[in-house]
């Protein structure tokens, strides 16, 4: 693993401003300052005309009068302080207002400027907002690059078919082109989703994730696009959806299989033009996010029965990624399992496993995939006693009965040992026992006991042991 480069500083950052004013005269020049700076700016006459543009557009800043007709510059900042929208407000005040401008600073203004004022003073108050907001982006982008680090050893495996995808995923990375990550549940397909985003210029906003089957149908929508207040029994309030929130950066719709017929086409419309609706609103927003999807399911069969659009599904799958399941990678069960066991050990105990353990887990089929390894493990840190899992502290279904068969096979030779009987009886008990312990998987059972491959043919057919059940 190579050491972490130095994250490099973010770049001049151009702020989108809505500069609210009664004055249209003061208001042009506002605006020409602020274009002078080369940020971007739009005007609204009062506050009616401020909230209808916040409504259509996201800002980062808004520059408002406290003072003008119809809606006032406090009931705006009301508003966007409703929505939660991560927005800088300065208060525009007149000398005999600054109690008020106060007040809107509690109410979580950023600053307030004192009318009439200079150029040089507005741009002061930007250039503070503009510093901060590059703080917190360096920030960010320090975050993502600690996380990209710390993610490479979450990325676990070395065989030809799991490589395959990564490998391809480094390749997917760069582009904002929508990824379907197929694979079982378990597997590991939101560990591939943070490694696309971390790897792509979109590494420095948000990734957030959505489980499509773990929200009830009515409350998808709104999760996704948000909704107006009033839209439906319990909407108190005007509410963001994901595709807001996340905007700029990735949104990652595990379960994606499971979205319902009558939200396919929203989900569609969305991801062909950027363009929403919240529920219960009529007026059409727009957001740029990337889409990463993961199902457990096969889609085209889905679609096949209709219970998948066709469209969506060419849309969702520019590319894909297939996971393989762990049975079918079993050559990265020994790296799995020492992570494992260095992520769960308590602090201050230095833990290990036993050879006969790990040959246990090679042999299991793993339904569960890489989570239940990872489950296993750690009951099996849990309650192994010393400083090393033994076979006994695996815990693995479908396996008990021969395990206590094996156990009722040691005890039987360990009732022969000392006794006037033939080393063969034993030798042939224990070999036994071991086979039907790896269900006669003999590459396995000849790791066991020490022996070739070979000679275990040769011990089966000297001691005539055959294979039952």
């Amino acid at each position: 693993m190579g050491v972490m480069k130095e994250v490099p500083r973010v770049k001049k950052i151009t702020l989108s401003v809505l500069a609210v004013d009664d004055e249209v005269a003061y208001l042009e020049t506002v605006a020409a300052t602020l274009r002078e700076s080369g940020h971007t700016v739009e005007t609204a006459v009062d506050g009616v005309e401020a909230i209808n543009k916040l409504q259509t557009s996201l800002f980062d800043v808004a520059i408002l009068d406290i003072n003008m007709p119809r809606v006032s510059g406090t009931e705006v900042l009301e508003f966007i302080q409703q929505r939660q929208v991560s927005m800088d407000v300065i208060m525009a005040t007149a000398v005999d207002d600054i109690r008020v401008a106060v007040q809107c600073m509690r109410m979580g203004a950023y600053d307030y400027i004192t009318k009439p004022f200079s150029g040089d003073q507005l741009d002061a108050v930007i250039k503070r907002i503009t510093e901060k907001r590059r703080l917190l982006l360096e920030n960010s982008a320090l975050k993502a690059a600690l996380s990209r680090f710390e993610l490479n050893e979450t990325l676990i495996g070395q065989s030809k078919n799991f490589t395959d995808v990564l490998n391809l995923a480094s390749k997917a990375a760069p582009s904002d082109s929508p990824v379907l990550i197929e694979g079982p549940s378990g597997s590991g397909k939101e560990l591939i989703a943070q490694f696309v985003h971390r790897n792509s210029s979109r590494r420095n906003n948000q990734f957030l994730v959505i489980n499509c089957a773990s929200i009830p149908e009515s409350l998808l929508e709104s999760e996704l696009f948000g909704h107006e207040k009033g839209a439906f029994t319990g909407a108190v309030g005007t509410k963001q959806g994901l595709v807001e929130i996340v905007e700029g950066g990735t949104l990652f719709l595990d379960e994606i299989g499971e979205i319902s017929l009558a939200l396919q086409p929203k989900l569609l419309r969305w991801l062909q033009t950027g363009e929403f609706r919240r529920v219960g609103g009529n007026r059409t927003l727009r957001s740029d996010v990337r889409v990463i999807s993961a199902t457990n399911k096969v889609l085209e069969e889905e679609v096949r029965s209709g219970r998948f659009r066709e469209d969506l599904f060419y849309r969702v799958n520019v590319i894909t990624l297939t996971l393989p399941a762990l049975k079918d990678r079993k050559e990265d069960i020994p790296l799995l399992v020492e992570h494992f066991i260095r992520k769960k050990s308590p602090a201050g105990r230095s833990l290990s496993i036993d050879q006969r353990a790990l040959d246990l887990m090679q042999v299991y089929d793993w339904p569960g995939n890489v989570r239940e390894l990872e489950n296993v493990i750690e009951r099996a840190l849990i309650l192994c006693y010393g400083d090393r899992i033994r076979e006994g502290d695996i815990a693995l279904p479908g396996l008990g009965k021969t395990r206590r068969s094996q156990r009722s096979s040691d005890t039987d030779s360990s009732e022969i040992l000392g006794q006037a009987r033939p080393l063969k009886d034993i030798e042939k008990s224990h070999i036994e026992g071991v086979l039907n312990l790896v269900h006669w998987n003999k590459r396995t059972a000849a790791k066991i006991l020490g022996i070739s491959l070979k000679t275990i043919y040769n011990k089966i057919h000297f001691h005539q042991i055959k294979e039952t059940g």
